[in-house]
């Protein structure tokens, strides 16, 4: 699921108000919701999200910035856990983007990886991408082949004595 222009649904703060004004010809203004470009919006959003779904994260819902999977073992529970998600949503005034949003998949891509009903697996272009690659004969190739792995390393057993 997507949330609607995620940090652009959180309200700003009345004293922080005044450090978003704008002028035009013909007014002053000031943003009443957090405005695209802010250094922290991003990191507020996520704060937000993480106070939010405090009890979910790490369950039933992975949450990364405005992206949402819920998760569940059981097709039952899954109506359960969708509706425990919309509440909390609804409680804090948060939209979703329903052109954004798929429900009832069994298995997709999220950030990089693959989400089956197996859990979590690597992604397959990342795998091809570390096999085909030429021996490393440069200090920034072998950073290139660290971050390569670092991103895989969850899915090697004892990666870091390999």
């Amino acid at each position: 699921m997507d949330a609607y222009s995620g940090y652009n649904q959180i309200p700003m703060d009345k004293n922080d108000r005044k450090h978003t004004a704008f002028m035009t010809e013909g007014a002053n203004y000031m943003y009443n919701i957090m405005p695209l470009g802010l250094g922290n919006a991003d990191g507020t959003y996520q704060r937000m999200m993480k106070k939010i779904f405090k009890k979910e994260i790490g369950g039933m819902l992975e949450v990364y910035m405005d992206d949402m999977v819920v998760k569940s073992t059981e097709e039952s529970q899954h109506r359960h856990h969708l509706e425990e998600v919309f509440t909390r949503l609804r409680q804090y005034n948060m939209r979703l983007n329903p052109k954004k949003c798929t429900f009832r998949v069994k298995a997709g891509k999220f950030l990089e990886f693959y989400l089956s009903e197996r859990g979590i697996e690597a992604n397959p272009k990342k795998c091809r991408a570390v096999l085909e690659m030429e021996p490393p004969s440069s200090k920034e190739r072998i950073m290139k082949l660290n971050g390569m792995l670092t991103t895989l390393n969850r899915f090697i057993s004892r990666s870091v004595t390999k």
